[in-house]
């Protein structure tokens, strides 16, 4: 399969699995998008994130 023919999530699940002590964890999704009525769209950190905004600790 070339490039051409991998979809965006493939690729960014390659891209983001190709480092040396990654892993699949790495590749999950971290946002959850919703959208709305009259062009409203909410993102919000997905529950499941490995990696969240903020503060380390």
């Amino acid at each position: 399969m070339s490039k051409d023919e991998k979809t965006d999530a493939e690729l960014r699940r390659e891209q983001l699995t190709r480092a040396p002590k990654s892993d699949e964890g790495g590749a999950a999704p971290r946002i959850e998008v919703t959208e709305h009525g009259d062009d409203v769209t909410r993102i919000d950190v997905a529950d499941t994130a490995a990696v969240r905004p903020g503060e380390p600790g």
